[in-house]
């Protein structure tokens, strides 16, 4: 058995909120799999598990606030990934039986041995049923319990459960749902079929139970549920309570610890201007792209090219990263701000850059983010030029050592080759950590950032 804990999800994280149970006891997850929703003080996370295996025993329950590393339900690896990984339909699950042993001598009559029940399966009554077993019955709407077994000691099996499933053929489907939000749907009358799931294969959450018991009240005013009935969640996308708290205290904790220093420059973006009219002209509707891309190609590549900028400032000393990372600042709906992280930047071109940070910008909004695309930023990247603002100077991210800002591409006088013309330009800055650089390798960055906007045909 393994532990799962509740995560950092951030320099500035403490502790954090369990919202949501994504899987219930018992059933099969894999790596990187969700298993449930963290609520912070600035954001709402899915959080993923860290290892394959089924489900133990949850330590925690929903609602419940515990500080970082708090264990919040085991793991039992030993019972393999789901059935679905193993590339096709078996008769069996893939955690093997325990290997049977010679019973102890006993008077006659004695009951025989029983086969060991799967780690995190529960029993029904004489039956008993592996965790893969028991999903694959969830998901025929079939209860295990009223199965009779054909395996050894009476266990049930695939077979038991597709021909039981047969039998109730006529009988509606059953929905899929998170333990939480069938709670949270019987205590408000909702009906889970009348619900569209957002979770993984159509599961319905917490959260869409939610919505559709406040698309009742609102359509039903005398009907409304009585503010005790309401789940204690802010809606997804607008500000948490204390975010900005919580805002706050990692700038001041910025400000107090870091020695920032500050450069700009501005960078001629008729050549990248040129290409991207190029290429958009040639490209479907989904797959043109905004200035934000070259921006944050040239980004993470001059970023591998002065490693100085890309890591981390902890212990007194300097930590390369492993990749670029940039995290992205994403101003939300109802306030405050997330940093989703575009992992391995440096290595993704343009079209990827646009169709990741698309994706990315709309489940912040939305509040679907995932636990590992919230951590692990290398460096910072903010680009305020859709609001107007043609210069930005950012605070550095602890425990990051430097923040790139582009403001607004504007029209400018401009002297090329002695001739005076208008060009479209950016104006680019860099706030880094005096400890860890200084304005030297902060020149060799921004040098970079310039040098790669000028042929944009090779980012």
């Amino acid at each position: 058995m393994a532990e799962f804990t509740m995560p950092s999800l951030g320099a500035d994280m403490d502790e954090g909120t369990l919202v949501e149970w994504l899987v219930g006891p018992g059933d099969p997850v894999r790596r990187g799999d969700p298993v449930a929703v963290v609520e912070t003080a600035k954001s709402t996370i899915e959080v993923e598990c860290f290892e394959s295996g089924a489900m133990g025993r949850q330590l925690v329950e929903p609602g419940t606030t515990v500080p970082v590393g708090t264990p919040l339900a085991l793991i039992d690896s030993a019972a393999g990934p789901g059935e679905e990984e193993a590339g096709g339909p078996r008769e069996e699950p893939r955690v093997p039986p325990a290997p049977e042993r010679a019973a102890p001598a006993t008077a006659a009559g004695a009951a025989p041995a029983r086969t060991p029940v799967a780690s995190g399966a529960p029993e029904h009554g004489p039956v008993e049923a592996g965790p893969l077993i028991r999903r694959l019955a969830e998901q025929s709407g079939v209860d295990p319990g009223s199965v009779h077994g054909s395996g050894p000691a009476g266990r049930v099996t695939r077979a038991d459960i597709e021909r039981a499933a047969a039998a109730t053929a006529s009988r509606p489907a059953r929905v899929r749902a998170t333990p939480r939000a069938r709670r949270l749907a019987a205590e408000l009358g909702i009906g889970l079929s009348e619900v569209t799931g957002t979770g993984r294969d159509a599961a319905v959450r917490a959260r869409d139970v939610s919505g559709a018991a406040s698309r009742q009240a609102a359509a039903h005013p005398p009907q409304r549920r009585t503010p005790a009935a309401v789940p204690a969640s802010h809606p997804p996308g607008e500000q948490a309570p204390g975010m900005r708290q919580a805002i706050a205290r990692l700038m001041a904790r910025a400000n107090r610890d870091i020695p920032h220093y500050y450069l700009s420059t501005t960078v001629d973006l008729a050549a990248a201007t040129d290409w991207l009219h190029d290429h958009n002209r040639r490209a479907p509707l989904p797959e043109r792209l905004l200035p934000a891309a070259l921006l944050l190609r040239a980004a993470a590549v001059a970023a591998r090219e002065v490693p100085e900028l890309n890591g981390f400032w902890a212990d007194d000393r300097f930590t390369p990263g492993e990749g670029v990372h940039l995290g992205v600042a994403v101003s939300l709906r109802g306030g405050g701000l997330a940093a989703p992280v575009l992992h391995r930047a440096d290595t993704l071109g343009p079209p990827a850059l646009m169709s990741a940070l698309k994706d990315l910008v709309t489940r912040a909004r939305t509040g679907r983010l995932r636990g590992s695309e919230v951590s692990g930023a290398t460096l910072t990247v903010t680009n305020l030029g859709d609001q107007g603002v043609e210069t930005v100077f950012g605070v550095v991210h602890p425990p990051q050592v430097a923040l790139v800002g582009f403001g607004r591409v504007v029209d400018r006088p401009w002297a090329v080759g002695g001739l005076l013309g208008v060009r479209p330009v950016v104006t680019v800055t860099l706030s880094a950590d005096h400890r860890a650089t200084d304005g030297a390798v902060g020149a060799r960055y921004l040098s970079a950032v310039d040098r790669l906007l000028q042929k944009p045909e090779k980012l």
